[in-house]
């Protein structure tokens, strides 16, 4: 007997543009959820539902007593679900593929599982009173779902075979190197909000025990490695004649940090406005997605003759 997804699979072979899109939903859909519970702390709603998986000891749902942290608190936990419905859409074209693509389902399931595990982090971050430590957890899963969605969507527009590379060995260890250093970045950037004044509710909330401005100035050192080795590679990359897509990735990375690095000083010394901040946390994902990008740029895999129906794909061609 054929389980549902291999029933819809007999029965239905999605377009490589559909393919696509379902990934690239996966992809939107993550940084939303990342853009959006930080207006939950930005807002001081992190405990607007103050149990979980319950908004109430009494109700699922947000009460009117709640008010508006209620509210947001509880429509962020809604907005979990479109989230898990884009990465469902996403595990059921890549297990459509014909001929089945085992290592692209693998990568559309590591989704659902991460989905599953932070929404119980979650969870576990309400019960604990919004302790820094599980905030910065909830985040940083966030950003590993984001990084398994990037991988998924590049990898449908390339075939199965083993990778080969595009530029020499020196430029790729240099793309490892500007990945290491901008998720020490982000998770720096944690240290500085987890001792900020953005607690996440207006009751008494944990700090993490030291100064916000401390975190920062160390935050800012490392954005300016950052930025020094993304120059590096940019000039490299021209130096190598490395292909127009890869040297377009560093332009790109280039631009959001230019465009991250001003939000980031202006907010402090701005005295940190709620505004700027949740404009950094969305460059914030902006910027790891163009590293990413870039990291997977140095390598292709090259489509199988079994796969020629997706290289007459039009949109492949842009990614």
């Amino acid at each position: 007997m054929l389980n549902p997804l291999a029933s819809i699979a007999r029965r239905w072979t999605p377009s490589p543009r559909t393919l696509r899109r379902a990934a690239l939903s996966a992809v939107v859909m993550s940084v939303l959820i990342i853009v959006t519970g930080g207006a939950v702390r930005l807002t001081g709603s992190g405990l607007g539902c103050d149990t979980w998986p319950k908004c109430t000891d009494d109700s699922l749902f947000a009460t009117p007593e709640q008010g508006l942290h209620g509210a947001i608190e509880f429509g962020n936990r809604m907005l979990t679900y479109v989230l898990s419905a884009a990465v469902g859409w996403a595990i059921v074209s890549v297990r459509s593929v014909k001929p089945r693509r085992r290592g692209l389902t693998r990568l559309a399931w590591v989704q659902f599982w991460i989905v599953l595990s932070n929404a119980v982090l979650g969870g576990i971050t309400v019960w604990m009173g919004l302790n820094p430590w599980t905030v910065a957890g909830h985040f940083l899963a966030a950003n590993a779902l984001l990084t398994v969605a990037v991988v998924t969507w590049h990898r449908t527009g390339e075939g199965d075979t083993a990778p080969r590379p595009r530029v020499p060995r020196p430029v790729r260890r240099l793309s490892w190197a500007i990945a290491i250093t901008s998720g020490l970045l982000i998770a720096l950037g944690t240290a500085v909000t987890g001792s900020g004044k953005h607690a996440g509710d207006s009751s008494d909330v944990p700090r993490m025990p030291w100064d916000w401005t401390n975190a920062a100035h160390l935050h800012a050192i490392a954005a300016w490695i950052v930025c020094a080795l993304a120059v590096a590679m940019w000039l490299v990359l021209r130096a190598v004649d490395a292909p127009d897509d890869t040297r377009a990735r560093a332009r790109d990375l280039l631009i959001v940090l230019l465009l991250q690095g001003g939000i980031g000083y202006v907010q402090y010394f701005t005295g940190v406005p709620e505004i700027l901040v949740g404009a950094h946390m969305l460059g914030s994902s902006l910027m790891w997605i163009a590293v990413v990008r870039l990291a997977l740029s140095m390598r292709e895999r090259p489509l199988s003759t079994s796969a020629i129906p997706a290289q007459a794909d039009p949109e492949l061609a842009k990614a």
